[in-house]
């Protein structure tokens, strides 16, 4: 089966900037957020009441993409993940009361059975930046944003939660703050990570 590398990060912290800069130094098969073409996202932007479709509508996605990705001929590389839509994003909506203690829990289920089926990542990029990095790169973004800079530090802390127990091995902790958008500091250490030949057997 083919590895997987996920970055995971609050919204505004560069993740798919990361990735772009990526791909141009190896060969990776892609899976990218697509926030442009979901279908609840710009209803949800507009209507909570969306919220538990489009994270439902995400989860699914994403584990369709981590299926592709597997089953690929190069290392696959994603922005964001099935993990992060609901360690994050969907504790963040239960969090800000977009949806209830029952749709969270009906989340919860989809993601378990998913998982059963389907291994976790072999790498996780955590990509952290200072708030007003974070709030600058939200600002000059042409696209749809849930997720507002105000909430990046509670969805930061759900994140940190999901890590926490997880093995250090597992995780490449990495701060954007100064990075231009080629990220020329973090791009090297993630080549050299995922470079070395028993970085596959660090991670099981």
């Amino acid at each position: 089966m083919n590895k997987l590398i996920v970055i995971v990060g609050a919204s505004g912290v560069g993740k798919t900037s990361l990735m772009n800069a990526l791909l141009a130094g190896r060969n990776f098969a892609v899976a990218y957020e697509q926030h442009e073409t979901r279908p609840f996202q710009a209803l949800f932007k507009r209507d909570a009441k969306f919220a538990l479709a489009n994270q439902l509508d995400y989860l699914l996605l994403r584990a369709e993409q981590e299926r592709e990705l597997r089953a690929a001929d190069a290392p696959g590389l994603m922005d964001g993940g099935l993990d992060l839509d609901f360690y994050g994003f969907t504790r963040l909506f239960l969090s800000r009361g977009w949806i209830s203690a029952a749709e969270f829990d009906l989340c919860r289920r989809l993601h378990a059975l998913i998982r059963q089926a389907l291994p976790p990542p072999d790498l996780i990029i955590h990509l952290r930046a200072d708030s007003q990095t974070v709030g600058e790169r939200l600002a000059s973004r042409n696209r749809i944003n849930i997720a507002s800079a105000e909430d990046a530090a509670l969805l930061e802390s759900h994140i940190a939660e999901w890590l926490d127990p997880l093995p250090e091995s597992q995780i490449l902790r990495l701060d954007a703050s100064n990075e231009d958008i080629d990220y020329p500091i973090s791009v090297p250490i993630i080549l050299d990570k995922i470079s070395k030949p028993d970085w596959q057997s660090d991670l099981q």
